[in-house]
């Protein structure tokens, strides 16, 4: 948790808010791949790419 905290306050001293977005969908895309690997739901997830 220290890590975001800090994460969170580069963000605001360097004035970069545009890159919240990207790391956001990265991390979502990141937890849609580990969830994917052992489901059922894995093959119509890999149609939608």
């Amino acid at each position: 948790m220290e890590f975001i905290r800090e994460f969170i306050e580069f963000l605001r001293q360097r004035k970069k808010f545009w890159l919240l977005p990207i790391i956001v969908i990265m991390v979502l895309f990141g937890i849609l791949l580990i969830t994917a690997q052992n489901s059922v739901v894995a093959p119509f997830i890999y149609t939608l790419f």
